[in-house]
């Protein structure tokens, strides 16, 4: 039967999620099993007729930041860690097209073997014909996270709102809710918010870079099946940052 539900509240989004959603309980890497539930969560929105862009970290392989912390020189740990975006990417693509839905990874480091070079004209055209854009390798430069790669992306792209998806938690919290019960849930926080009170939900160049171009940020639970279709449905727990 065909979804009579209301349209969705969005016709073009970025989906920004970490590296370490893909790793399931392992600790390290991807998960192939937890790589599926997740696509099957786009490929459902996919079939609402909405526009999907995605970026995902590459935490689960290697983290610039934590191997320039041992030692290693900054910027070729983050070119590491861009090639680790890169595998996910790949990995994203293949559960997708095994699903039935078209998709192209586009790297901002040209790799031509496997992945597009980033053209925003081309990347667009790709949104039109109703297929997934999973944007690689951060910014192609280091220093710059996936967080603000996937602000930056979104803005080029025209997104209308950028999905967070977050392991274990519905929403922006004032603290951890996993060792804080009294932690306060945020239905609504502001960019300057989350600035001032340095709420984990992206670093502080993508919060400002979102504010300052008006793209309101949706964080909710990656772990529920339903919850990126639901959002887009009106229903489901998450927090609006906005300005």
């Amino acid at each position: 039967m065909a979804d009579t539900e209301q349209d969705p509240t969005y016709k073009r989004v970025m989906l920004k999620i970490s590296g370490e959603a893909l790793m399931g309980d392992q600790g390290y890497g991807l998960h192939p099993p937890t790589v599926e539930r997740i696509a099957k969560q786009v490929q459902s929105v996919h079939e609402m007729g909405v526009e999907i862009c995605m970026v995902i970290g590459g935490g689960n392989i290697f983290r610039g930041l934590a191997g320039s912390a041992q030692g290693m020189e900054r910027t070729t740990a983050d070119y590491m860690g861009m090639l680790a975006t890169v595998m996910n990417a790949l990995a994203m693509q293949a559960a997708l097209e095994g699903l039935g839905v078209y998709t192209r990874v586009i790297s901002a480091i040209t790799m031509n073997e496997v992945a597009e070079p980033y053209i925003r004209r081309r990347a667009v055209r790709h949104l039109e014909k109703k297929r997934v854009c999973i944007f690689a390798a951060g910014t192609g430069n280091p220093y710059f996270t996936t967080d603000t790669a996937a602000t930056l992306r979104a803005n080029e792209m025209a997104c209308e709102a950028i999905f967070m998806g977050k392991n274990g938690v519905d929403g922006v919290y004032d603290k951890d809710p996993k060792t804080n019960p009294d932690a306060k849930r945020y239905d609504t926080v502001s960019y300057d918010e989350v600035l001032q009170k340095n709420l984990k939900v992206m670093d502080a160049s993508a919060i400002a870079l979102a504010r300052d171009n008006h793209k309101p940020i949706i964080v909710f639970p990656l772990d529920d099946p339903n919850g990126f279709r639901g959002i887009l449905q009106g229903k489901g727990a998450h927090t609006l940052v906005k300005g």
